[in-house]
């Protein structure tokens, strides 16, 4: 097949069996559902840059078996120049939602090609898993799939979760295994995008400590969201209205997070890359180094959301012609200095790439590290500032329906703005409340917070991986130096 267009994806999803449930109605088409078919749409959009005239070239690559197009987030970059091409290309995706869509799928994408790089890791549990790594990347790339995944399990007991020990009663374990394969029952909470997507990796956890009792909850596979056995149950849509002046944000990208359930559901063998082994899955993500080149998709995506926040405060302050107070001044400055910061930290990461052990060319993941530790804390604040920058104009702002009403001519006269429309000015701030007052925009803020999991389990895992020794050396010959 090679790369998709937004057609054939949607009609993917339209021919899927896929068991969705959204309060209590099963959802049969989410193409058409109104939760959903917004960002059906949106997605199918970028499917679509890729055949785009002008932009083909830098959204694909040829296949290395069919010589077809491919999607480029498949590339397994070799060189400064593949990485830089792959960079590029996920600019392209995450502008076109100000990266408001932070699930697509070029974040998996990037996984699954590291994953078959590394191979061999897989083989070390089983050399039938190293290969369906392999087999499993070409599956993707040629099938152009949109993947999500999952990680976490649910904590009915937050203690035992915290002691590397999931709760046996509802975290996703393996129960039997026969010839076709193994079977899994329980669940796993917050496969974002899941509705939307082909499939679904079941990545491993984590946080289990090596002991016996822990193998069966030890595993990484994955698997047609259709699978049967398989449940996804979705929470509230933030999907309020389909008006693109009324609701910019959330018509176009609500991505919809679930849970995933499964009923005693049959993982073929073919598909499993880990299993019973609590060890190797605590190493699969700093040994495949699949990290680095899903934290450089979500570097990209923080940058495009922070210059999307700042256009939205820059075009506020101009609209009410508060630009030149200093103190609006001060705050805008601060958005701009954390863009700077996020493409500095981009920017040193592939700049600083190296071939690793895999044979891949992979950014670095000190200056990664910085960014997905520090953009927890910057987004939320430059979503105060929007607040602080718009103050009540962001609660004055009547639905775009009221444009073509009796009151059509108050609002003309007693909404304009010092340098815009009243029209023009209710575009902007239905836009700013999106991003900053509405259920989208807290989803967004409490997305951001815990996007790589607990902020400070985050930094205790920076801690421990830095290289502290050169600086400590540094300063022991500092100290004995006599002059």
């Amino acid at each position: 097949m090679g790369a998709r267009t937004g057609s054939e994806y949607l009609k993917g999803l339209q021919q899927s069996s896929a068991e969705i449930w959204l309060g209590d109605e099963r959802i049969t088409d989410v193409t058409s559902h109104p939760a959903l078919r917004g960002c059906a749409q949106s997605m199918a959009t970028l499917y679509d840059m890729q055949h785009t005239e002008g932009l083909r070239d830098e959204m694909t690559y040829p296949s290395p078996t069919t010589g077809d197009p491919v999607g480029l987030s498949f590339i397994t970059p070799r060189t400064h120049e593949d990485l830089q091409r792959r960079s590029a290309m996920m600019f392209h995706w995450s502008r076109f939602s100000g990266g408001m869509l932070g699930r697509s799928s070029d974040y998996i994408n990037v996984e699954i090609m590291a994953a078959a790089a590394a191979a061999d890791f897989y083989h070390q549990n089983d050399p039938r898993f190293g290969e369906n790594a392999r087999n499993y990347y070409d599956y993707a790339r040629e099938n152009d799939l949109c993947m999500t995944h999952t990680l976490v399990n649910p904590q009915s007991n937050r203690a035992l979760t915290a002691s590397g020990h999931p709760s046996a009663d509802v975290a996703l374990r393996i129960v039997d295994e026969n010839a076709d394969g193994m079977v899994v029952r329980g669940a796993r909470i917050l496969a974002t995008l899941g509705p939307l997507a082909d499939e679904i990796m079941v990545f491993p956890s984590t946080v289990l400590k090596a002991a016996s009792d822990t193998n069966s909850f030890a595993f990484a596979f994955t698997i047609p969201c259709g699978t049967p056995g398989m449940k996804l149950i979705c929470r509230e849509s933030l999907a309020y209205g389909e008006s693109r002046v009324d609701h910019p944000l959330s018509s176009r990208f609500e991505e919809m997070d679930t849970i995933v359930v499964f009923d005693d559901v049959l993982v073929p063998w073919d598909r499993v890359f880990l299993k019973s082994d609590p060890e190797l899955c605590s190493r699969h993500f700093p040994e495949t180094g699949c990290l680095a080149h899903m934290a450089q998709q979500v570097a990209i995506k923080n940058t495009c959301k922070t210059e999307f926040v700042l256009g939205i405060a820059c075009s506020i302050a101009e609209a009410l012609g508060s630009n030149e107070f200093q103190h609006v001044q001060e705050k805008i400055a601060e958005c701009m200095i954390n863009l700077e910061i996020m493409r500095a930290c981009l920017r040193a990461s592939e700049a600083d790439a190296k071939i690793d052990k895999w044979g891949v060319m992979a950014p670095d993941r000190a200056p990664l590290d910085a960014a997905r530790n520090i953009f927890p804390k910057m987004y939320p604040r430059m979503i105060e500032i929007l607040q602080l920058l718009s103050a009540s104009s962001l609660m004055l702002i009547p639905p775009d329906s009221a444009l073509d009403s009796p009151v059509a001519e108050d609002i003309d006269r007693y909404l304009a703005a010092a340098n815009c429309t009243a029209r023009d000015r209710i575009k902007l701030f239905r836009l700013a409340w999106d991003v900053a007052c509405s259920g989208f925009a807290g989803r967004q803020v409490l997305y951001e917070r815990f996007f790589f999991g607990d902020p400070v389990r985050m930094m205790s895992v920076l801690y421990r991986t830095y290289d502290k020794q050169p600086l400590m050396d540094r300063v022991d010959k500092f100290l004995s130096r006599d002059h």
